[in-house]
């Protein structure tokens, strides 16, 4: 880390105007604003279908594949007073570690009544008690009452919806648009932003300009977007989320290397899959959890460029894009994004990194 200054949180914070915060994509997806940062100092501003022009035959672009699940749900306690839960993970069969809403009222041995969204719901209402609480997120422990023979999963499109970030008030989008159009395997509370703005088209396009494409997994959940939330933001502590990287895509990313392509991650997500799967010393397939955090001082193994969105002040997700550019040249960034009327968080514009390490 460069400076005492890159490990304060109050040096990650910056002014967005409440208008640049974006409720709705745009359409096509493709269509959304680019920042081009360069090498050096400089930077172009661009649309996202043009991204193809800074990308290499040869080079790799590896996607987070996960899928957002239906993980908001509205319910109530017996004595009709609501509930509103976000679901993380599952522990065990039909049990799920969740946020709740209120979580002060809810205590121990409580029961939740969750009622069903659709007319084709195989079962008109789901129960959950609460058996525990988890001290690391703050949230709890469903047992959901389920027969043995059904899971949660089967029947969640039925009882939840997707969970947009609570920043997302006032939004006219489908819940396709907030999910990637290569999403294939669920198990994410929120998408994996940098990856929305890539159409099929767009895709087949950069496929034919020789661009590689692979894809890891990573479940996106409180990890990524709890704040940070201590001063010296060396001391925070990730949460854990699950994560799964092939042989195959090792082998991908092995072959650009030698060849002289660079990896592009789409994401932070893609990151921190990359890096953790780099940790022993050697790239090899990985499947499990990992709490890497990344930032000012990090030093890269595998990540050559980077995809990425414009994130809230003081995040995790800014530290990490600030380990690749360094932190004062991101606010700058940030500042020409705001001034020129790019739309910020997970509905809003991209920002191709080209090479990182830079400016540290």
């Amino acid at each position: 880390m460069n400076t005492s200054v890159d490990r304060l949180l109050a040096s990650y914070h910056y002014e967005l105007p409440p208008e640049a915060i974006a409720q709705t994509p745009v359409v096509p997806r493709d269509r959304s604003k680019l920042l081009v940062v360069e090498t050096g100092d400089g930077h172009q501003h661009r649309q996202f279908h043009e991204i193809g022009n800074f990308l290499a035959a040869g080079d790799l672009l590896v996607f987070n594949n996960t899928q957002v699940i239906p993980a908001r749900m509205y319910g109530a306690k017996p004595t009709g007073a609501p509930v509103e839960i976000l679901l993380l993970s599952e522990q065990q069969h039909n049990c799920w570690l969740a946020l709740v809403k209120p979580g002060r009222k809810l205590k121990i041995g409580t029961q939740i009544i969750f009622p069903a969204r659709t007319a084709t719901a195989p079962i008109p209402q789901l129960t959950a008690r609460i058996i525990a609480r988890d001290e690391v997120t703050g949230g709890r422990l469903l047992q959901f009452e389920l027969p043995e023979h059904i899971s949660l999963n089967s029947v969640l499109a039925d009882f939840g919806e997707l969970p947009l970030p609570p920043y997302i008030h006032a939004s006219t989008s489908t819940p396709d648009q907030y999910q990637t159009v290569y999403a294939k395997v669920p198990g994410a509370v929120a998408a994996p932003t940098a990856g929305l703005h890539f159409t099929n088209e767009l895709l087949d396009r950069l496929a034919e300009q020789g661009i590689g494409q692979a894809h890891v997994t990573l479940h996106v959940g409180v990890g990524t977007f709890r704040p940070v939330e201590v001063e010296d933001i060396t001391t925070h502590q990730m949460h854990h989320e699950w994560l799964e990287i092939s042989a195959e895509t090792i082998e991908r990313i092995q072959a650009t290397k030698a060849a002289g392509g660079k990896v592009y991650a789409v994401g932070t997500t893609a990151v921190r899959v990359l890096e953790t799967a780099a940790q022993t010393g050697r790239l090899q397939p990985y499947s499990g959890d990992t709490n890497i955090f990344i930032y000012p001082g990090y030093e890269w193994q595998i990540v050559d460029g980077l995809i990425t969105n414009f994130h809230l002040p003081g995040s995790s997700l800014m530290m990490l894009v600030s380990a690749a550019i360094g932190r004062q040249r991101l606010l700058d960034l940030y500042q020409v994004a705001i001034d020129d009327g790019y739309r910020f968080y997970s509905f809003g514009d991209a920002m191709l990194i080209r090479s990182v390490g830079l400016s540290q």
